[in-house]
């Protein structure tokens, strides 16, 4: 008889996940140029976090993760590609980190709101991550998302949430290159996928 401990399971069960791009990671890495390049970043840690503002919760959670909450100015992103909080709205943050990480979050989260009003979600499962970089993503994006994505409006630490094409993501500049990333729902990745492909064909084929 095989004894599996809850660790042993925890282990088998994320060994079964597949994202819902894992079949087309060779296809976006061969139709992927020096311009514009394409990759899923699988399984990134997401936790929704709701919380007043104004709260005294709002200290004690930035002192548990180490990170301050963007929320003096909206569409704004605090941290790193490691580890970030993005501005969803007046009370709503999203935190992104490493896979692995949302029990740890969310207990860390959950322990610092106390009494407090608020909830804090793990929301990792909802959307799937998909990387634009290169000198040409911004021309590529700029054709599918009506944002003006103008550095001196959208530059990096900026966020949104928007549509790209008819999937809705939530669009983040990482870096000055410009990199982005774009979290979408997972029955949305392989639509988004095509389009960008689709947009980015012009700088990508020789």
């Amino acid at each position: 008889m095989t004894v599996v401990s809850p660790a042993d399971r925890k282990a088998d069960t994320r060994s079964l996940r597949r994202s819902p791009l894992a079949d087309r990671a060779a296809e976006l890495r061969d139709r992927s140029a020096r311009d514009v390049q394409l990759a899923e970043e699988p399984f990134l840690t997401q936790v929704n976090l709701r919380v007043h503002p104004g709260s005294p919760a709002v200290a004690r959670i930035e002192h548990a993760l180490d990170l301050a909450l963007p929320h003096h100015e909206p569409n704004t992103v605090s941290g790193d590609e490691t580890e970030a909080a993005l501005w969803l709205g007046p009370d709503e943050w999203l935190l992104v980190g490493p896979d692995g990480r949302a029990a740890s979050l969310v207990a860390a989260v959950t322990e610092a709101l106390a009494d407090s009003l608020g909830s804090c979600v793990d929301v990792s499962a909802n959307r799937t991550t998909v990387r634009l970089s290169g000198p040409r993503s911004r021309d590529v994006l700029e054709k599918v998302c009506s944002l003006d994505l103008h550095p001196r409006s959208f530059g990096p630490g900026r966020c949104a949430q928007t549509l790209v094409g008819r999937a809705q993501v939530v669009l983040w500049q990482v870096t000055r290159e410009p990199a982005y990333r774009l979290l979408v729902r997972g029955s949305y990745a392989a639509y988004l996928a095509d389009l960008l492909l689709d947009a980015a064909d012009e700088f990508t084929t020789e």
